[in-house]
């Protein structure tokens, strides 16, 4: 075995390795907590020494913004969620109304995923900073992503008249995140078909001019 093969074949079991912490921990955030989820407990279910753990991530924080990342798009591959292939079809729609709808579509896929961390994340702001942070870092690159879409659309003339891009870009975060998915999920009792359907149509209403 050639030295780049064998090196090659350390990087890919430490990368299995990360790939089965983060899921170990994501199991264990979303069924007891952040504050109750205990490293060993981690690596226990991972079948790793909890030294390993430690060695990859460090601490609890740091291992829950990577369950998170991953959760976010899907896969441990580094490429960030807005270079992803989806956001190339995205770009390359003309019809404002269907970029509306495939953004939607993404992200039900997405909300899907996060959603139940983001509960754990919701349920520990209040007694970590630190935790409260990565929710404030969170919260700010959605809007972020929100001020993509509504360039999309101003780029093609499709945002009602006297309607401002810092103005649609809100309107959509507030209206697209995934804080007020949680509540239509948890507290009206929404399906995620129903909160993709409802807040597509609302932000085509909301944002396209003529709608």
């Amino acid at each position: 075995m050639t030295e780049f093969v064998k090196r090659t074949s350390r990087a890919e079991k430490a990368r299995a390795t990360r790939r089965r912490i983060i899921e170990a921990a994501a199991t264990q955030f979303v069924a007891h907590g952040y504050g109750a989820t205990l490293l060993d407990q981690v690596a226990e279910r991972a079948g790793v020494a909890v030294q390993t753990v430690y060695f990859h991530f460090g601490n609890k924080r740091t291992l829950l913004k990577e369950a998170l990342d991953v959760a976010a798009v899907g896969d441990d591959e580094p490429v960030p969620l807005m270079e992803r292939p989806w956001v190339r079809e995205i770009r390359e729609e003309t019809d404002p109304a269907r970029i509306i709808e495939l953004w939607m579509r993404i992200g039900r896929e997405i909300v899907d995923r996060v959603a139940p961390l983001m509960r754990v994340v919701r349920g520990a702001t209040s007694t970590d900073p630190e935790v409260a942070a990565q929710w404030d870092t969170n919260q700010e690159q959605t809007r972020a992503a929100y001020g993509f879409l509504i360039g999309l659309l101003a780029d093609r003339n499709a945002l009602r008249p006297g309607l401002t891009a810092d103005r649609a870009r809100d309107v959509a975060f507030v209206l697209g995140n995934v804080e007020t998915y949680l509540l239509f999920a948890d507290v009206c009792g929404w399906t995620a078909d129903e909160w993709q359907r409802q807040t597509g149509a609302t932000l085509a209403a909301a944002l396209l001019a003529g709608r």
